[in-house]
């Protein structure tokens, strides 16, 4: 079985600059999609629906937040 640190650097291969992480075809926009996905199953509705069943989980939205990072700042929904 492969280690984290193995199975990061294969995620990553090939991604050389921020762009090919982050940008609009970057593996961020994959794993988003992914992870939306999960949540849409886990709470069995789609986003902006309300559950049919009362499961006490529900989407709480998300809004903006300017964080500083060594690479200067950067906007992230949360």
């Amino acid at each position: 079985m492969a280690t984290k640190d193995e199975l990061l650097d294969e995620l990553l291969k090939g991604y050389e600059r921020p762009e090919d992480l982050l940008g609009e075809n970057g593996i961020f926009q994959e794993l988003k999609k992914a992870l939306g996905a999960e949540l849409t199953h886990h709470l069995g509705c789609e986003k902006g629906k309300k559950p049919e069943a009362k499961s006490g989980n529900t989407r709480n939205g998300h809004g903006k937040k300017r964080v500083k990072s060594s690479g200067g700042e950067i906007e992230l929904s949360v």
